[in-house]
């Protein structure tokens, strides 16, 4: 089925559209909330409630850019504003990685590396994987993170640079990356994603 036909049975409530838009999107959208989430249980929580808004704001979608582009936004927005009200994004986390400012970016060198990498995202404290996905991976500058978290456009930076450093750190004790070896660089794990 065509994306425009998927798109006029979903204008019209129609229920089986609305399978079929789900089935296609679903899988790529689980693993933008998966990096969001604390866990699968959450990820599949933020799924469904992003798909929610995605089919009762459809009338919405302007055929002006890729829907799946619209769809993605809105499954960011969704999983932004359910750590919203979860969590406080302006708590810090120990400052001792704040010394590790200096973190240059390169090329990761394999695939399986990216994905412990994005592993790796994870295991960082809400606020850090949170600023770190939103800059690196999808995009936002650092003032539109300030907006959405209502946090400091310089909060997000520091959050940010906190977040590839405590990253770095993580890496080097799972062995995914060497001291020697040159520092990775998180807009490539978006790749995979």
């Amino acid at each position: 089925m065509t994306e425009e036909l998927l798109l006029a049975g979903c204008l019209k409530n129609d229920a089986a559209s609305q399978e079929a838009l789900y089935k296609r999107f679903s899988p790529r959208m689980l693993g933008v909330c998966y990096r969001f989430a604390k866990n699968k249980e959450d990820a599949e929580d933020m799924l469904q409630e992003g798909f929610i808004k995605v089919f009762t704001q459809i009338h919405q979608y302007r055929s002006e850019g890729a829907l799946e582009g619209w769809i993605r936004r809105i499954m960011v927005h969704t999983c932004i504003n359910i750590l919203k009200k979860n969590k406080k994004f302006s708590d810090s986390v120990d400052i001792t990685y704040a010394h590790s400012v200096h973190v240059r970016e390169e090329m990761i060198p394999s695939i399986m590396q990216a994905k412990q990498v994005v592993e790796s995202i994870r295991l960082l404290p809400l606020g850090y994987r949170t600023v770190l996905n939103l800059y690196a991976i999808e995009g936002f500058s650092h003032r539109e993170i300030g907006e959405l978290l209502d946090i400091e456009e310089s909060t997000s930076r520091s959050q940010y640079t906190r977040a590839k450093a405590m990253l770095e750190d993580i890496l080097l004790k799972k062995k995914i990356i060497q001291k020697s070896k040159p520092k990775i660089a998180i807009a490539s794990a978006s790749a995979i994603l």
